[in-house]
Formats: structure tokens, sequence, C-alpha cells
């Protein structure tokens, strides 16, 4: 969304005359020119070049005969690129708590060193005067390639439905007809979503009209994703599935494979991303929207293009070449220079006879014709020049489009005539030192690398990249993104909550389903058994691109008009009850109930929690325990581990027994069912808990039964009440007490939790050893009059709305322990009730976490311009630094400044935020949504719940956020101690990681078991045979995480040829800090340091092959993938090795065990 007509409501139209101002040019090393110059180096440094040359020659022997990698090759260029050899990658110890990467710059460094004044530059408002001398091209001319581009966003003012009729098919049917005319004209296309889309509804010769100008390079596809994915929310999950999904339909479609990224969009921009896209055969990246202040820095020494490595990786493995837009936009006023009035100029379909807006600055384009086009021309190469100083090389990259541009045959002829002329203008001039010519993508960063072969632009000291020489090296992410003045948009990592729920829930739900459908083949001999899978893929599919299609950085961001949030909600309800129905009936067949299920059959279960609409909060099915029946409840667990765990459903009476596979009674709990409002506190059902032990990857099946002889019922929970008014009545089957003001607990064999009765809230928790925390759970509302769906801008503090003499109800029992708060407030109807859980069950990831859940209904004009916060006062003193996750994949340091506002100070939490003292005492909040977190004072940590706004931000929206729903929040609090030496936050700059513990819970609580009840209940006296499923010969390592195993192209399946790979699976291992405890709290016996053999992973099902693959599973050559070749020839004998914090894909050959 462009700022001119989009999201900056024109700019700056108002820009005074550019200043005298001259920033940073004494600091910017000089390349001596001309042919005297180079004499007169050459005789000083005779030695020195004569022994340069030596060890030349050596190097070139020894890269010739002796085992040395060889250099990567870069696709489409005939040259093999020079760099330095690559360290291997070793395999690190467990023990090697923190990885760390030696580079040139750090996002760190960049936020300590900038002022943040929003000082005023001039013409180029952002930034200085920019001048040059006019011999910089003398020796190699400026090499300007301009880039026509359209940005089509998948839903953000209209549907992506909407979009695509009325404007996208429109722009690829000009794209396709005006490229054809002049092979000089080039383009670029990245939305994989609306071309899918246009190629069904394309002629077979627009088709290979298409595929031809593919092929000619006049048309790049760029990223080739589904969508443009937002980086702030998005999980690592989703991100790998947006891409893969839209490069795999490009390459079966069109037969080519994307190597260049282009970012223009995102709000803020993840490291994760940049090592995603390298390990997916990715070579350079381009990115814009950054910190305006950031990015006057990096220009200001020459820095816009640099090398982006992992922080935690010291190997060099994971660098990505990476081009920064300098500008405020990716509108054409602010991508050919500084000065967008002359800018605006220049973009002629702002020409009168066209629909957009008018150029704001009062200058306007005209047409080029004979009498202007030498002024013209010369105006537009003093942009360019003026732009190229801001780089390093003398090859220039110039944008030129917006959102949904070249709509039209006649605005597309206007661009295209209008430049060329200019071109040719410019071209036919040799004392201008300038070539111009239209250019993809792929034509600048071609000639980039070539021109950096040629010439050094090094600098002393500077550490670089292997990848390319001439360019620093840099770590770390760009959040928070703030455009102009304090405007930091931070908003949107909480706007629309609900979805962003939603979201997770589809993501966790897709990855359970591509896992049976997995099973369901693997295992499968007969025709018979392949019916459901077979005539689900297509359903699979679309549940993979409405998955993909959210991902968009108008969706999982909540920043879309309302109806549009309406169309994500209801593709993702869509795709989430058609995934729940598939799991229904693979259970049957997975557990040999029936084999002959397809997609047309009714499923005898369904899932135990399911959503009526898309804007449903999601309900548990109540099992009905008549008496003398039962019912069957099938456990699945999507993790790669053996998980014991409570696990629960409801009931809808009280006295019910639960047993095992092998009907043996098991120990269960019985709790009355809570209603979120305080006005019907008891709903009538029950909750029943108890221990479920689930093999890794697989089901197990358990009954709740009703008049069960020889078995125990589940035992009540007790109840103590306070309540400052009339006491509620207790309901049958429990005994209730009254509680008495002041301090009250909870607790398990590790934990004990204090509460205030009054308030309702957590205020400290105490461990079995005698230490304790001070907790302080706050709930906090910000006015703010001028936030919006993108921007966060409170006026003020937040302020609490917990009031004193709220209701507290207390459920004690033997397995869960609860206290759920009706808070008070100055509104008749809270915004606000929560619970807090502990599980008193052994050997277990649960008997050491603090359960939070929030419910929260900010619904109602009393609510408006505020927004909803949770906050953890603690004593654990983190002197403002924390830790917050990027993507799921990665912790990113995170420091308070008081040089930039509190929203400034906000940051992306899409599923973990920890702090840590210099003692090592961690306290950390786990979430199984994406949301914003901040550290405001000492030893504080909070959470934005939701926002309710009136007011539209002014980035083109049009409309505030006021379509809150109730919903849920759930965190896991764990507070740890270290068991050695810990890093210290203060002093150590880099990220620091979760431990392992900490990886355990997140998993837990982002890939919940998934639970099927049988639909109806059976009489008792029917025993069916123990039923189960373990498709794991052992559990994998804790720290080995399973992010996918999927059939790669389910709608082919049966076509494919016999030998070749139908399945893959991706694998992660986690780094995490052995400072705190080595066995993750619940003795992992087994870590990723020792190799997995692929070959004997699963029971019953033989590997007859395993291939190392792009996590986008279409490459298979390591050295572009940036891996060493040890990785792929153990991947072939079967043996799985990975670094800590790697990806790794394997395509599989599976075949049933006879």
């Amino acid at each position: 969304m462009a700022f001119s007509s989009r999201r900056a409501g024109g700019g700056w139209a108002s820009s005074l005359l550019p200043t005298a101002r001259h920033g940073g040019k004494q600091n910017r090393k000089l390349r001596k020119r001309g042919a005297g110059a180079v004499i007169d180096f050459a005789i000083s440094n005779f030695f020195t070049i004569g022994l340069a040359i030596t060890v030349t020659v050596f190097l070139i022997i020894v890269f010739r005969f002796a085992a040395v990698p060889k250099p990567l090759r870069f696709r489409g260029s005939s040259q093999v690129r020079s760099f330095r050899t690559r360290k291997p990658v070793a395999n690190k110890s467990p023990n090697a708590t923190n990885l760390a990467a030696s580079v040139d710059i750090t996002t760190k460094d960049l936020y300590d060193k900038i002022q943040f004044l929003d000082e005023d530059g001039g013409a180029w408002k952002q930034g200085w005067r920019v001048t040059y001398r006019g011999n910089e091209w003398d020796e190699e001319k400026l090499k300007i390639f301009v880039v026509p581009h359209s940005h089509n966003d998948p839903g953000w003012k209209l549907t992506v439905d909407e979009y695509y009729e009325r404007q996208s098919r429109h722009i690829i049917d000009t794209i396709v007809e005006t490229l054809s005319k002049d092979n000089r004209r080039k383009f670029i296309w990245e939305e994989m979503s609306y071309l899918e889309k246009w190629w069904r509804d394309a002629s077979d010769v627009k088709r290979d009209s298409f595929i031809n100008l593919v092929r000619s390079r006049q048309l790049e596809i760029v990223g080739g994703g589904w969508v443009m994915n937002d980086e702030a929310n998005s999980h690592y999950f989703a991100i790998i599935e947006q891409i893969t999904e839209g490069n795999m339909w490009l390459n079966e479609t069109v037969g080519v494979v994307p190597k260049n990224s282009w970012s223009i969009d995102p709000f803020g921009y993840s490291s994760t991303m940049s090592y995603l896209l390298r390990r997916m055969g990715f070579e350079n990246m381009l990115i814009q929207r950054t910190h305006y202040e950031l990015k006057k820095e990096l220009a200001l020494h020459k820095n816009l293009e640099y090398v982006w490595r992992q922080s935690w990786d010291a190997d060099e493995t994971t660098d990505i070449f990476v081009h920064m837009m300098p500008f405020y936009s990716y509108d054409i006023p602010h991508t050919c220079g500084p000065e967008p009035a002359v800018c605006c100029q220049f973009d002629f379909a702002r020409m009168p006879e066209f629909v957009y807006e008018r150029c704001p600055w009062g200058k306007y384009p005209v047409e080029t014709d004979q009498d202007n086009v030498k002024e013209r021309a010369l105006t537009l190469l003093d942009q360019y020049r003026k732009k190229s100083t801001l780089y390093r090389t003398n090859t220039l990259l110039i944008p030129l489009g917006d959102d949904f541009r070249y709509i039209g045959i006649d605005e597309a002829e206007a661009q295209f005539r209008n430049y060329q002329s200019l071109f040719d203008y410019i071209n036919s001039d040799p004392s201008l030192h300038a070539e111009a010519q239209f250019g993809t993508l792929d034509d600048y960063f071609r000639s980039l690398r070539d021109e950096a072969d040629r010439r050094n632009y090094s600098r002393i000291g500077e550490i670089g990249s292997g990848e390319i020489s001439g360019f620093p090296s840099l770590s770390g992410d760009f959040f928070t993104y703030a455009d102009r003045n304090q405007d930091y948009w931070s908003g949107y990592y909480v706007s629309r909550p609900f979805f962003k729920a939603v979201d997770r829930v589809l993501e966790q739900t897709l990855r359970g389903a591509e896992m049976m459908m997995t099973f369901l083949f693997g295992y499968c001999h007969k025709i018979q058994c392949e019916r459901l899978p077979s005539s689900f893929s297509y359903k699979l599919t679309s549940a993979r691109r409405n998955l993909a299609l959210f991902q968009h950085h108008d969706g999982v961001t909540g920043t879309a008009k309302d109806h549009v949030v309406k169309d994500y909600g209801v593709r993702m309800h869509l795709a989430l009850h058609d995934l729940q129905v598939f799991m229904s009936k693979a259970i049957e067949v997975l557990l040999g109930i029936r084999h002959d299920k397809n997609d047309q059959n009714p499923a005898n279960f369904e899932p135990a929690q399911t959503r009526s609409a898309y804007d449903a909060h999601p309900v548990y099915k109540a099992i009905s325990a008549r008496e003398g029946t039962v019912q069957t409840v099938v456990v699945f667990n999507p993790l790669e581990q053996t998980r014991d765990e409570v696990v629960m459903v409801v009931v809808e009476r009280p006295d019910v027994t639960v047993l095992d596979s092998n009907w043996t009674c098991i120990k269960s709990q019985i709790s009355p069912e809570l209603h979120p409002d305080q006005k019907v506190i008891f709903t009538g059902r029950h909750r029943v808990y108890w221990k479920a032990s689930i093999p890794a990857l697989g089901l197990q099946t358990y009954y709740v039964a009703n008049g069960f002889v020889g078995c125990e019922k589940a035992k009540p929970a007790s109840l103590r009440i306070f309540s400052p008014s009339k006491q509620p009545s207790c309901p049958a089957s429990y005994s209730c007490s009254i509680l008495e003001s002041g301090p009250v607990d909870i607790s398990n064999q590790h934990l004990t939790l204090t509460f205030d009765t009054s308030h309702g809230l957590l205020q400290k928790v105490s461990h079995k050893d005698g230490r304790s925390n001070n907790v302080g759970e706050e709930i906090a509302m910000y006015s703010s009059t001028e936030s919006g769906a993108y921007l966060f801008k409170p006026n003020g503090d937040a302020e609490s709305v917990s009031l004193p003499g709220g209701l507290l109800v207390i459920s004690e029992g033997h397995l869960v322990q609860e206290s759920y708060s009706y808070p008070k407030t100055k509104w008749d109807k809270a915004p606000i009730s929560h619970s807090t859980r502990v599980y008193n069950i052994e050997s277990t990831i649960q008997e050491f976490i603090i359960e939070k859940e929030y419910h929260v209904e900010l619904i109602g004009h009393d609510f408006d311009d505020m927004e909803l916060i949770a906050r953890y006062k603690t004593d654990v003193y983190n002197n403002r630094i924390f830790y917050s996750d990027l993507n799921g994949f990665q912790m990113s340091r995170r420091e308070t400044y008081d040089k930039i506002p509190v929203q400034g100070n906000y940051y992306p939490m899409p599923s973990l935020a920890f702090m840590q003292s210099p003692k090592g005492e961690r306290f950390s909040v786990h979430t199984k949504q994406s949301l914003g977190v901040a550290s405001l004072k000492d030893g504080w940590l909070e959470v934005m719940l939701d926002r309710r706004l009136v007011r539209d931000d002014g980035r083109g929206l049009g409309q505030g956020v006021l379509d809150n729903h109730p919903m849920n929040v759930l965190f896991h609090l764990t507070v740890e101690f270290n068991i050695s030496t810990p890093a210290d936050p203060i002093t150590i700059s880099h990220p620091l990681n979760p431990t392992l513990f900490s990886h355990l819970v997140g998993a837990h609580l982002n890939h919940p078991m998934h639970i099927f009840i049988a639909k109806s209940p059976e009489s008792i006296s029917a025993q069916p045979p123990p039923r189960s499923f373990s498709p794991l010969v052992a559990s994998l390592p804790c720290d080995l995480h399973v992010v996918n195993l999927k059939v790669i192209r389910p709608i082919s399946y049966s076509q494919q040829l016999p030998g070749e790979p139908k399945f893959a699976l991706i694998l992660h291992r986690r780094h995490w800090d052995s400072s705190y405890c080595r066995r993750g709290r619940v003795q992992c016996s087994t870590m990723a340091h020792e190799a997995v053999n692929l070959f004997e992973m699963f029971r019953g099902i033989t590997v007859l092959s395993a291939k190392l693959s792009s996590i986008n599973l279409l490459h298979d050559d390591t050295e572009l993938l940036g891996y060493n070749e040890h990785f792929a020839v153990g991947a072939q004998e079967g043996h799985v090795l990975i670094s800590p914090m790697e990806i790794q894909a394997y395509k599989l050959h599976l075949q049933l065990q006879q």
C-alpha cells in the first residue's frame, strides 16, 4: 500500500526546499579515479602487489587440485563468482549456550547510536541535501535499471476476489500485451494468489505468451509466494507454507523457480525471513519499510546494501544479499531520487487523462517530446545520480510502480513510451556516463554482482561476507517500524487478535491433517484405504492456500476493511472445518475401525471443540454420559515426543468414569464448568480431567463411561468462593465454602500461587525450595485517541482497571487447581475475566507451568479508543532488557529506550517473551497467538490483549478497529533458575536462547492435543479391542521438532512416478540455553547432537530413500542452500545430524513393510 495514494495521505506536499546541510560525505571512503592514480598506486605498492600475485597463484593451485569446496554458482550467470572459503558447519554441542555471529553492523548498535531527533532534511525530508561532484561515473558509468512493478494486495480495502475482478486480472492482461510489443520492456510480478486465478481464466494463447515472456527474461517472478507475507505476526510454519505453495505452483505451471525476493510492503522485517529464503535457494532480497532513522544512518555510510547474517551464525552459512530502498515509500515520487516533488513529475500515470491522484507538490508530469526531452532527461538523471551516491556501486535500482498500477493499456503505454524516450536520450550522450534501461530485479542484481566482482568496494577492517565481496554484514531485525515523526507501527501486532488466534488454530490443525494424510498413504497397501486421502486432496490444497492467503501483510496483521476481515475469517473457518472432518475420518482408518472411508462418508467422530461460524467463540461438545453408556474419546498427539499430560473433555453429568484403551480404570477429576460472565458463573456442565499418555505423532483411545462397575468415579473438586455481595449458589455434586478476604493460595508439588482475593490477581509464586518471586499481575488500559489499525499512539501510561470487590472462585482438585477471577471495574460489564491453573501431576511439562487464560470482551462504546493489557510487575530485575521471539523461530534482544516513545518500545510477540536478571532468574510468557509486548520499567513485562479504536490512523485504511469479538487468550508463565553461570543480558548484546524447558512448553502450547469424541454413545457392555496408533519407533530427541510431515503433491499423488519421493519431512533443531535445566525438567533422554536415522524412524514403514531438499522442496543443491556437502551425504545414508537452529527438509520415498 503506497504512501502517495494510500497509506500516507499524500506524503509531505509542503516539503521545504533543500537545505545546505550535507550529511556524512566527509566520512565516506573515496575511490581514486584516473590512470595517474592507478600508476602511482602500483609504484608505491610494488612489493605488496607482487606478494599478492604469488599468494593468488598459490590459492588457484589449491582450489584446482585440493579438496576445497567449489565456489557457489549463481543460476543465470555464466561466471563463477569468487568468495571466501566457508568454514565447515560445526555440529554444536548442546552446551554451546550462545552462538554468536561476527558482523559489521547490528540493529542494536544502530539503535544505540541514533538519537531519533527526526531532523528536517529539506527536499528529502528524512535525509539530507544530497549532492555529487560529477566525476563519480567517469570510469564506471552509472547503470540504471528501471523496474516496472504493480503491488497487488490479496485483500485490503477489497477482498482478494474483488481486487482480482476489478483490477488484478486486467493488470496481468496489460503486462502480457504491452511487454509483447517491445522486447526492451520489463516487468516483475510477486503474488501467486492472483496469478493462479488469472491462469485458470486465461486462454492458451495468453498462457503461452506469459511463459515466453518469463523465458525471454522480460518478465520475472519475484518472491513467488502465495502472498507477500507479514513478518511480525506470521509463524515460521505458515511462512514456509505460503512460500512453498506459491513456489511449487509456479514451478509446476510456468516452469520457473524464483531466486530474488521482493518485499516492499510488510511493516518491518524479520531476520527469520532472510534465513528461510536462504534455505529455499534465494540469492537476493529487497526490502523497503524500515525505520526512517535507520535508513538515514545506513545511507550516510553507504550501507543500504548489505549481507544479512543470522545473529547465531558463526559460520557464515546463512548470508543473503539485501537491497534496502532508501526513501519514504515504494511509489514513484519516492523511488527515483531524494526529491519527491521532482520524481512525481516522472509518474506519467498522473497525467490528466488518468485517474490517479495528481502530484501534491504542484508540478505535474507532461508528455515527453523532442522539445523537452533533454531537460526532462537531465532532470531525471540528476535524481538518479543523487540516489546512486547512497550506495557503493554504480549499478542503480529504480522501481517504477505503485499499488494496482498498469491496469490498462493506455496507462502502461504512457509509462513505457515516455521512459523509453528518456532512456534513448541519456544513452545517446556518452558524456553523461550513464546507461538507462528497463530491467527486472534479476537484471539489477546480476549487474551489481558483476560490478562487485570486478571492483573492490570492501573497506578496511570490514568483516563482510564470503557470499559477495564489497558489502558489510549485518544481523538483527527491523522492528518496530516508524514511517515518520513518532508514528510507530506497533498497533498491528495486536489488531484483530481474534483472527490472529484462529490463524494459529488453523496452522496446527493443518499440520495435524498433513501428518494424518501422510500416514494414510504410507500405511496403505490396498486401493480402498487410499480413497479418503485421495478424495480429500483438493480440500487439503484449498486449506493450505487459505492459510497462506491470511499471511498477507494486511491479513494476519488485522489491517483490512471489516468485510475483508470477514472474507479471510470465512475462508479460514471453511478450511478448519474441512480439516477437522478429515481428521475425524482419518482416525477411524488409522485405528483400524474402518478401512474404506472416503471424503463423502459421514464421520463417526467429531472434534471436542468446534466453532459454529467464522466469528464464533469455540465451544466444547458435551458428552451426554447417560447411565449405562460409554463414549469413545480419541486423542492425537501432533508432537514428536510421547506426551504425558492432563487432558480435559466436557460432560453433562458429573458421575463419570474414565477408562483407557484396555478398559483399565484411570483416576480422574470433575470440576464445574465456569462461565466468563459473572451473572451466570456455573454453566451446569462439567469438566473431567485425567492424565493421558499419547505416543509421538500417534493416537490413543479412552472411554468416558457412566455406570462402569469396579471403577472409582471422577473425584469432584472442592470450591471456595469470595463474593463481596450475594454468595452464588453451590452447584450440585460439589462442596463449597466461603473464602475470607486476604491472600489465598492454590498449589501443586512445585508451585504455590498467592492471590489477592479482593482484586483476584496473581501476586506471588513460591517454589518448593523456599525461593519466591513477586509477579504483581495487573489488568490495565491505555487510552489512545490517535491509535489505529496500524499505529499505537497512547495518550499516556496504562491505568489499572481492577477495583476492590471482585468475585473469586477457587476450585481445588487432585489433578487441577484453578483460580477464576471476575474483576470489579468502573463499567457495568467488565471487559475481562481470567483464570489461573496449576496441574498436580508428576513427570510432565504441566507441573511446572502457570496457566493463565484471559477471557476478553472489549465490546461496546464504553471501550472506544482503549487498548487492554496484562502486566506483570516482577522482581526479576532486567534493566528493561527482554527477549521476544521472531516468528516462533528465534529470539531477538529488546531494550527499552527513553529516546523513543512507548509505542516504539513495543515489539511483536508471536509465541514467547522472557526477561532475565543478572543473577539468572528468568520469567517467561508463552503465548498461543501473536500479540505485542514491552518492558517499560525494570522487572515489568506487559502484553497487549486487544484494542478497540474509533479513528483511522491516516495510513489509507479509512476506518478504525471496532469489530472486536469475545475471545480467550492463553498464556503459559514460567519462572526458572539457572544451574550454572548464565549470560548477563546487560553486557551481552546478542540474543539469549530459550531454555530447553521453555521450548517444550511452547511446543505443547502451540501444538495441543487434538481430541475427538464419538458422535454416538455405545452400550457399556460392548468392549472393543484396544486401539492405538504409534507410527514412530521411538520419540525424537527433545530439541528436534517436526515442522511438517506432508504429502508433497496430494492432488497428483497417484499420477507420480513409482520411484519419485512423494513425502516431505521438515525438521528444526532448537537451540537452548544450557545454563538452565538440561533435561527440560522432564528427563529428556536424547538430544539431536546424536544422529537420527531416517531409515529406522517409522514403525512398519520403510524409507527407501531420503534426499536433502530446500525448505520449499524445489532445490537439492546443498551449496546453493548454504549447507555443506556432508548434509546431503548424511541424508542419503539416512543420518540426520542438524546444527542448532537449522531447519532441514528431506524428500522421502516410503513403502509399507510387508
